[in-house]
């Protein structure tokens, strides 16, 4: 079955090139994408699903973007309206904002996300000055997504211990990070 040129979702059909721009330019861009709806739905499992169906949407409509022109505003604005049609359909916006002051904050968080790369850049190089045992804490918390109290739990230990040692690790990376900005601007 082939698809009708007449119907609104009408996809045409993108050359071997083209297809192979709309990868590099959206593996380019996945992390800030994703750190961009999840500012916005505040779950990674949404996060993800939302920004996979965004990413299906792009590539449908890739063929009206145009090269040359900014992908990250292309991409962002693709994917505020695929987090309005989730938080439309699942009802899991726990505020309700009217759309101007929703389109104004995404607007903003979207200029926000251009600047986390300099501070990710910095905090990664940090992150791997850690410890071996700190490494792998910070790792399982915030890349794993395990659970505090699973982890206490599993390593025999009271979770307000792993509390404290997380508070120390922030504090530690923090300043680490603030130390690198200092350093690049300088």
């Amino acid at each position: 079955m082939t698809e009708d040129p007449n119907q609104p979702n009408y996809t045409a059909p993108l050359s071997p090139e083209r297809q192979e721009e709309f990868v590099v330019l959206l593996n380019g861009v996945h992390a800030l994408l994703l750190r961009y709806v999840m500012s916005l739905v505040a779950n990674r499992h949404d996060a993800e699903d939302v920004l996979q169906r965004a990413s299906v949407v792009m590539w449908r409509r890739f063929a009206t973007f145009e090269m040359g022109t900014d992908f990250i505003a292309w991409a962002t604005t693709v994917a505020f309206y695929e987090v309005r049609n989730f938080q439309r359909v699942t009802g899991r916006s726990r505020l309700e904002f009217d759309d101007d002051l929703m389109q104004t904050l995404a607007s903003e968080r979207a200029q926000h996300v251009r600047q986390w790369s300099p501070r990710l850049e910095a905090l990664e190089t940090c992150v791997e000055k850690l410890d071996a045992a700190h490494r792998d804490l910070v790792e399982a918390v915030y890349t794993q997504g395990m659970e505090v109290a699973a982890l206490a739990e599993q390593q025999g230990r009271a979770p307000q211990t792993i509390y404290n040692k997380l508070n120390f690790i922030r504090r530690a990376l923090a300043e680490c990070v603030q130390q690198r900005m200092v350093e690049a601007s300088s």
